[in-house]
């Protein structure tokens, strides 16, 4: 499966990356947990792309899912990140996006530079419901090959 969303700079561009993606996953039957932590993890570089990004423009989320996982990349035209502070502390609302990204996903990986953008790679390998779609079509493959 292939997704491939273009949307405006906007904060009211994250619910929708989190319904596209979610709604996807959900119905291959993808567990709710690790439904959650890739929705967080995208809802975090979405929420850089806002806060960091030129002024104008729009961003790019795509993603696939095949047997290695979930990959999802998210693209802008900006600045790149900033150095996050030495020690946000506890309350801090800033510096903390990356980390979370970090610990919710199997590779996190951004790419960035002035000229190009910043571009973030998550990757997950997925955990399945019992009754998913995708490991009942698996099975049936199985046994009518055999």
């Amino acid at each position: 499966m292939r997704i491939s969303l273009a949307l405006p700079r906007e904060a009211l561009s994250i619910p929708v990356v989190r319904r596209v993606v979610g709604d996807s996953l959900r119905g291959l039957g993808v567990a709710d947990e690790c439904v959650a932590d890739i929705l967080v993890a995208a809802s975090e570089a979405c929420t850089n792309v806002i806060q960091h990004a030129r002024a104008t423009g729009d961003y790019e989320v795509t993603g696939r899912v095949d047997e290695d996982g979930c990959s999802l990349t998210v693209t802008d035209w900006g600045r790149g990140p900033r150095p996050a502070p030495r020690d946000p502390g506890v309350l801090s609302e800033s510096g903390r996006g990356i980390r979370i990204m970090r610990a919710l996903v199997d590779d996190l990986s951004i790419d960035s530079s002035p000229d190009r953008g910043t571009v973030v790679h998550l990757q997950k390998r997925l955990t399945w419901q019992d009754e998913a779609p995708v490991g009942s079509l698996e099975r049936r493959l199985m046994h009518s090959a055999g």
